[in-house]
């Protein structure tokens, strides 16, 4: 009881300064251990949200030198207050997907996709030797009635891909398209890769390795 009245004044306290989290318990769980793990001039960064959470990448690619910096549940600005911590070591290469958990709390994707932007022009300032890719986000599907904020918002999603290609071709970078790979013959996430409309089952991590393996070793 004393240790619970303890923790609701710390976070009254926080509240009132205006100091309140911005992000999840789950974000500064993983965010504070990624700022304690090293990333080196030869690695290979995978940043996004849940989606790129649950991949075993190191293992998919047979490469020690990938690491994996999702966080479930992460948006477009999540991403970006912790890029100091992938920065500072200087990376090969940066493969980001982000965006969709934005779209489901009713960004637009004008709004997305300049977030978006902070974070291609913070890594070009202060890591311009790594190359970033740029991946589209995948489609969704809403036949499973889960993740209905996601799920229900796909033409959201289009957009954004239309305007991250513009972007990313602007800033001549590297856009890959996964989203139409990733679709069936309506446009929607083609459920052999996904078993709730939003995430991914083994054989979409497989597919999704296949289509980025040039990159990896280009």
């Amino acid at each position: 009881m004393k240790v619970w009245f303890v923790c609701m004044m710390v976070t009254w306290g926080l509240i009132a300064l205006g100091q309140e989290k911005k992000y999840s318990t789950y974000y500064y769980q993983k965010a504070t251990l990624f700022e304690e793990l090293p990333i080196t001039s030869t690695d290979i960064v995978f940043l996004g949200n849940s989606i790129t959470d649950g991949g075993e990448w190191a293992e998919l690619f047979g490469d020690c030198r990938i690491k994996n910096r999702g966080i479930s549940g992460d948006i477009a600005e999540g991403v970006y207050d912790r890029l100091d911590a992938v920065l500072k070591g200087k990376p090969a290469k940066i493969f980001m997907m982000i965006g969709i958990n934005d779209v489901a709390r009713g960004t637009s994707a004008d709004t997305i996709v300049g977030r978006i932007v902070r974070i291609m022009e913070k890594v070009a300032k202060e890591s311009p030797r790594t190359k970033l890719y740029i991946e589209s986000v995948l489609p969704v599907n809403d036949c499973y009635g889960k993740f209905q904020g996601h799920t229900s918002r796909g033409k959201v999603v289009e957009e954004i891909n239309r305007l991250l290609k513009e972007e990313a071709q602007e800033r001549q970078l590297t856009y890959i398209d996964l989203y139409s790979r990733f679709c069936n013959e309506e446009g929607k996430m083609n459920p052999e890769y996904s078993n709730d409309g939003l995430h991914l089952l083994g054989k979409g991590y497989l597919l999704w390795r296949q289509l980025l393996l040039p990159y990896i070793h280009e």
